[in-house]
């Protein structure tokens, strides 16, 4: 007999999120919102998705109950709740890799029927928030079309139609359903402004869209005294990946090691390509110089992000990046690449600086002027950190999402 998925009452969310809402002393008008997402934290992983739970809170003072069902192929791994971060995961049939997503809405929508309809019949669900148009918005819209429920989808990345930097008919299909996807949505929530340009070119037709920017957590991100650490330090968080920009970064700290013996670079993430990136380090004969961290809890992150001399992540194919705000919330001079979402919210020289793609040169003398005039590093920083405060909370993030919900339900 198969085991059952790992699973949480259901009211546990909505009645948080209403405990929550008195407790700031707001005065509820019942939007409930139902979260379809693919990220989140589980018990084995209490990082992946945090950008979507962590922003639940801010949601609930501002009138939001939310629900949170969290999905999975069956071919991964079981999930359970992370204890911190109520969801009900559920897992779906799917073909593995990215052929199974043009099919995987369908065979989402099938599990998930019976169990929001049931949600529906006790706490009326008026919004199913989908986060990615595959699988989670095809089982949106499929659920919007048999149970009357508006549906919103986010995009978080820039391979809007995801064709998963492939041709063929393939990619077509997952176009096909996320062109569908978007049509029907009552609101398509992208990460960036850089997301919704691609977005429009892409459709064939006018879809509503909106820009709503990640929040950040300001009470655990802050800032910290890094001239106590024992050495100057580049950190870079992300996953270990090609793109991510972090062959880039060392290859900028062996250009300009004889310079400052004592730079050492942080690297904070996992992925397919960290042997390799070790490997490199070996070859440039900088391997003293560079940790590999592995997976760290979010305390950790924040801790290194206080501690470190300044942040790099020379990503060339970054919708926004949550990590960049992170380090501008700690009051970091953050480096990232022109041309990206977070080209929108970093002044060049003012909050952050920004640096070609692919360009060595210029990331290692962005390097060297930032380590060579700290009073610029510190004044970026603190322009950074003022960024945050002023535009990239949770609480202006959530008061965005409140209108568009309002809106989806008209």
């Amino acid at each position: 007999m198969p085991r059952r998925d790992c699973l949480l009452p259901v009211n546990t969310q909505i009645e948080h999120s209403a405990a929550s809402a008195h407790a700031a002393g707001k005065t509820l008008r019942d939007i409930h919102v139902l979260t379809l997402t693919p990220f989140f934290p589980s018990a084995s992983d209490a990082v992946n998705g945090c950008f979507i739970s962590e922003s639940l809170s801010a949601l609930s003072s501002c009138g939001v109950i939310s629900s949170v069902t969290a999905v999975q192929p069956v071919h991964q791994p079981r999930k359970c709740p992370s204890p911190s971060a109520p969801a009900e995961w559920l897992r779906f049939p799917q073909l593995p890799g990215n052929f199974g997503l043009a099919t995987a809405g369908p065979f989402l929508f099938t599990r998930l029927f019976g169990h929001v309809r049931r949600l529906h019949e006790r706490h009326p669900v008026d919004v199913i928030h989908a986060h990615s148009a595959l699988p989670c918005g095809h089982a949106a819209a499929l659920l919007s079309e048999r149970l009357g429920i508006p549906f919103v989808v986010t995009i978080h990345g820039l391979d809007v139609f995801n064709v998963c930097f492939e041709d063929g008919w393939r990619a077509a299909w997952r176009s096909r359903v996320s062109h569908r996807v978007y049509r029907q949505a009552k609101s398509v929530i992208c990460v960036s402004d850089r997301i919704r340009q691609n977005l429009v070119k892409g459709m064939d037709q006018r879809v509503p869209s909106a820009v709503v920017y990640n929040g950040t957590d300001i009470e655990l991100f802050l800032p910290g005294n890094a001239a106590q650490s024992e050495f100057r330090s580049i950190l870079v968080v992300g996953t270990l990946l090609r793109g991510k920009g972090q062959e880039l970064v060392m290859k900028a700290v062996h250009k300009i090691r004889d310079l400052y013996p004592d730079l050492r670079c942080q690297f904070i993430g996992e992925g397919a390509d960290g042997e390799r990136f070790a490997a490199l380090a070996r070859q440039l004969g900088i391997e003293q110089r560079v940790q590999f961290l592995g997976r760290q809890t979010r305390a950790q992150v924040a801790q290194a992000m206080r501690d470190c001399t300044m942040f790099a992540l020379p990503s060339y194919y970054e919708g926004l990046g949550c990590v960049y705000l992170e380090a501008m919330a700690c009051g970091k001079a953050v480096i990232a690449c022109r041309g990206q979402g977070i080209g929108e919210i970093v002044q060049h020289g003012v909050n952050g600086w920004l640096v070609g793609i692919n360009d060595v040169e210029e990331l290692a003398e962005g390097i060297l002027t930032l380590l060579k005039t700290p009073d610029l590093r510190t004044q970026i920083g603190a322009a950074a950190r003022q960024t945050i405060e002023q535009n990239l909370t949770f609480a202006h993030q959530a008061k965005q999402l409140r209108k568009i919900y309002e809106e989806a339900v008209q």
